[in-house]
């Protein structure tokens, strides 16, 4: 059964550190996403690797916001490889920007339209220019660049009325973890978009700001190497600090030395005053 609004998805997910992580493969999560549109359901999708679970082991709120995405794909092979251990044999990396391609390509026979939302000055445009000089027939309605700030609530007014007007079926959201997974909690029920998809640098890639890595450095887990080699200066904290931190931790939950709770899959509303109940820990 396809999942009701803000319900998680059909599938059973692996436990990293306490975050469910759907046990999914490409074609599963895009079959899911085009299942839910088709049938006018609503929710949003975490792209999910270890930069993702460390944030939410830390922050309550964010757990929650994975807790209660329609879908939580495995952004990194680190995740993939506990899931296969779990006994998710069929798991496999569902990378963001493969992702968004898929979709938008599949979208030219579909006819699901797109909102690009996210990427600093004119990064949205500059997408939505590359996108549809590779997919000619694929419907892009509009882009939107949030400030670096809080927007005020008359700029979110204007983004709600220009999405209810355009009503695109995807809004793709390029904010960066766990900004984009706070946004898409909190707008889900004022925006129009049927599926809001998380993607974090998705919109530096597709137009050429970061450059994209070998296909062997993706599948031995080492992209983020390539990232840190490309971006030191802003990354070292979160890939030498928390992949240390990560290995430590998995490492007990692997071993039996740690226990995490199962995620929750519940449907109620996203609240500060649940997350305050919920230790991933």
């Amino acid at each position: 059964m396809t999942p009701q609004f803000n319900n998680r998805s059909r599938f059973p997910s692996a436990n990293i550190l306490g975050v469910g992580i759907d046990a999914v493969n490409m074609s599963m999560a895009v079959e899911a996403v085009e299942s839910a549109i088709a049938d006018k359901r609503k929710g949003y999708v975490c792209v999910t690797g270890v930069h993702g679970v460390m944030e939410a082991f830390r922050d309550r709120d964010l757990a929650v916001v994975f807790d209660q995405a329609f879908l939580v794909v495995p952004d990194g092979m680190p995740t993939v490889w506990i899931g296969r251990l779990q006994g998710f044999n069929a798991m496999d990396r569902v990378f963001g920007p493969d992702l968004m391609l898929e979709l938008i390509d599949r979208s030219q026979t579909t006819g699901f339209s797109h909102f690009l939302c996210g990427g600093g000055y004119g990064v949205a445009e500059d997408l939505r220019r590359t996108l549809q000089q590779n997919f000619p027939l694929a419907r892009i309605v509009g882009t939107f660049t949030p400030p670096f700030r809080d927007m005020t609530t008359e700029e979110e007014h204007q983004l709600i009325e220009k999405l209810t007007d355009l009503s695109p079926d995807i809004m793709w959201i390029g904010l960066s973890t766990p900004k984009q997974e706070h946004f898409m909690a909190r707008f889900q029920s004022q925006l129009s978009p049927m599926i809001m998809i998380g993607v974090g640098a998705a919109f530096d890639f597709h137009t050429g700001r970061i450059k994209d890595s070998p296909a062997w450095v993706k599948r031995s887990g080492l992209q983020w190497c390539h990232r840190l080699m490309q971006e030191p200066s802003r990354l070292w904290r979160r890939y030498l600090v928390n992949n240390s931190q990560f290995v430590c931790h998995i490492g007990m939950q692997l071993t039996g030395l740690k226990h995490f709770a199962s995620p929750k899959r519940s449907g109620d509303a996203y609240t500060s005053q649940e997350a305050a109940t919920r230790d991933p820990r």
